[in-house]
């Protein structure tokens, strides 16, 4: 059963009846002991509860499951920079290889777990680690968050400010840099009233909502480093009458599922999440299974694409300097 190749399709058609008719079924445990080997991989989450990973892990998924492995996800510590509970897993031969999806992991800790004698194959999606020897899959943060910025530039839009992401976060840092590249670039300068401290939860973009309203001198446009806050800035918005586009334009980032559907449907730049995990899925599998691969850390960078919608438009239908006073509103916080 462990090598049909090497019988004949009648002999595997009858030890299949064989094992239907005796409801024989593979100790799954008793082999991985025996061989060392769980033919499952270990994926690494930041935040499980954020939707944007759920593309990636449907793409993780399909491709293990093709290469014949198993999947296992852990909601990474809440914080807790220690890698005790993902060395757990391949004490006890849980998993033959870790991908890793948070780049906010202490990289001396991750080096314990991938040298000796742990020897754990390791590949980095999404996030990476300054200097890390690993593979990696990511997108190209920086130059999407340009493309983003310039697109506002381009209404005619010079007064834009910005949602960044958690602080000391990889993509924070790359995003503000595009970001600013593109100010600079246009000659721009950019307000350090309008670079509002954020995050990747829709709650924060509620609370950069009140903060934009509490400004006696606001943007015109705003940048935000994710969907989800941008999503919820645009429902801080509306609950204070102002309308997006024509107060203020948004564009977001990661063109999650809902983005789409919210109103105005949001502008943003769309990653290609189901390549991104299939990629970093492979790559993993391969270190795993011992394929040649590079002895120098292969890094992997994908595009990402601008997806236009209703939250931007060009500066002479937005009024940038007259924006309602602060009114109460009972509105749902979710603006669909």
């Amino acid at each position: 059963m462990s090598r049909p190749e090497r019988v004949s399709l009648q002999t595997r058609d009858r030890i299949a009846e064989a094992v239907r008719l005796t409801g024989y079924t593979l100790n799954q445990a008793a082999r991985s002991l025996r061989q060392r080997t769980a033919r499952t991989i270990l994926v690494a989450l930041p935040d499980i509860r954020n939707t944007f990973f759920s593309s990636i892990l449907d793409a993780i998924e399909r491709e293990a499951c093709r290469r014949g492995y198993g999947v296992l996800v852990v909601n990474r510590f809440a914080g807790d920079g220690s890698v005790r509970r993902l060395h757990d897993y391949f004490l006890s031969n849980r998993a033959d290889g870790l991908l890793l999806l948070d780049g906010s992991v202490e990289l001396a800790q991750l080096l314990v777990l991938t040298g000796e004698p742990a020897n754990v194959p390791l590949v980095m999606a999404c996030e990476t680690i300054a200097g890390a020897p690993f593979h990696s899959v990511t997108t190209d943060n920086a130059f999407a968050a340009e493309v983003a910025t310039r697109h506002l530039i381009g209404l005619g839009h010079i007064r834009i400010g910005h949602i960044r992401g958690p602080a000391n976060n990889a993509l924070t840092l790359a995003r503000e840099t595009g970001f600013g590249n593109a100010m600079a670039a246009s000659g721009l300068a950019v307000n350090p009233q309008w670079m509002f401290a954020g995050g990747f939860e829709m709650e924060r973009g509620l609370a950069v909502a009140e903060q934009f309203m509490a400004l006696d001198d606001r943007p015109s446009a705003v940048f935000a480093a994710n969907d989800e806050s941008a999503i919820g800035f645009l429902s801080g918005l509306r609950r204070h009458g102002v309308e997006c586009p024509r107060d203020v334009s948004v564009v977001g980032f990661d063109d999650l599922a809902v983005a789409a559907h919210v109103w105005p449907p949001l502008t943003t730049m769309r990653q290609p999440r189901a390549a991104l995990g299939r990629l970093a899925a492979e790559a993993l599998i391969d270190l795993i299974e011992g394929k040649p691969r590079n002895r120098v850390p292969l890094h992997t960078v994908l595009s990402s694409g601008l997806v236009v919608r209703g939250s931007t438009a060009p500066m002479v239908a937005a009024a940038a300097t007259v924006v309602p006073q602060r009114r109460k509103n009972t509105a749902a916080a979710f603006p669909l």
